[in-house]
C-alpha cells in the first residue's frame, strides 16, 4: 500500500513539472526558452555530481555562465528554484562575503526533485547500494527547502581555501555563523565538520543527520525530521 501511494503521489509530481516546463513558453521570449529549459533540468545532475558551484560549461558544453544566468534568474524570480551563495570567510555578516559568481541551485522542493530526477518509489522505500550519491543530494535539498522555509533564514555555504572540505550551510543567527553539517545516513564521520571547527572554533556547531538529538563537547547533533525546529 506504500509503495502504491508513492507511486501515485510521484505521477502527481511529474505532472506538476510537465505543467510547468509547458507554461515557459507562456512567458518566456522564445530565444530565452531553450536557456532556461537546459538550465531546469539541469539542476538534478549538478547536484548528484556534488559540485562546489552550479557549472554552466556542464550545462552545455561551450557555454559560458552569462548566456545562462538570465535563465537561472528568471526560475528563481518564478520561485522554481533557490539560490544558495558561497562565503569566502566564515564572518558576520555573511552576505558581505558572498561571492556573485559561485553559487549552487536547488529545486522548490524535495519531491519535484526526485521526480525531474526520474528516482522510482521502490529505491525510495527500500534503499540500493547505487543509490547513495544521490541520496546525498536528496538530503541537501530537503534541508534547503526548510531553511529557506523561515523568511528570517539566508542560508550560504562555505569552501577552505584549499579546497579540501565544504561545509553545507552556514547559517547567521543571533550574531553567531554556525556551520550545518548535513549527512543522509546514521555514519556521522564528518572530516569536513571538525576540520572546520579546529579552525574557526565556532560557538556553535551543527550536525544533521537520521540520528537521535544529542549535544556532543563540540557539536550539536539534530535529527533531520526536526531541522525547522532548531532554526
Amino acid at each position: 500500500m506504500c509503495l502504491y501511494l508513492v507511486t501515485e503521489v510521484r505521477t502527481i509530481q511529474q505532472d506538476l513539472l510537465a505543467m510547468y516546463e509547458a507554461d515557459f513558453g507562456k512567458h518566456i521570449e522564445p530565444r530565452e526558452l531553450p536557456r532556461v529549459r537546459i538550465t531546469w533540468n539541469a539542476i538534478p545532475e549538478q547536484l548528484a555530481k556534488e559540485n562546489r558551484k552550479f557549472f554552466f560549461g556542464q550545462v552545455k558544453k561551450g557555454a559560458r555562465a552569462k548566456e545562462f544566468e538570465m535563465a537561472a534568474q528568471w526560475l528563481i524570480d518564478c520561485g522554481l528554484i533557490a539560490r544558495v551563495y558561497r562565503v569566502a570567510k566564515p564572518a558576520i555578516p555573511l552576505k558581505a562575503y558572498l561571492e556573485e559568481n559561485a553559487y549552487k541551485l536547488f529545486f522548490l522542493d524535495i519531491g519535484l526533485l526526485g521526480a525531474s530526477s526520474e528516482l522510482d518509489a521502490r529505491t525510495l522505500l527500500e534503499g540500493n547500494r547505487v543509490f547513495i550519491e544521490f541520496k546525498g543530494a536528496l538530503t541537501d535539498q530537503y534541508v534547503c527547502q526548510q531553511l529557506l522555509s523561515d523568511s528570517s533564514c539566508e542560508p550560504y555555504y562555505y569552501t577552505s581555501e584549499s579546497g579540501r572540505y565544504e561545509i553545507a550551510f552556514m547559517i547567521q543567527q543571533s550574531g553567531s555563523v554556525i556551520p550545518v553539517e548535513v549527512k543522509a545516513e546514521h555514519n556521522v564521520h564528518a572530516k569536513s565538520l571538525r576540520a572546520y571547527y579546529s579552525k574557526y572554533h565556532p560557538e556553535k556547531t551543527i550536525r544533521l543527520s537520521m540520528n537521535d538529538y544529542r549535544q556532543d563537547e563540540w557539536v550539536e547533533n539534530i535529527p533531520l525530521f526536526a531541522v525547522h525546529a532548531f532554526f
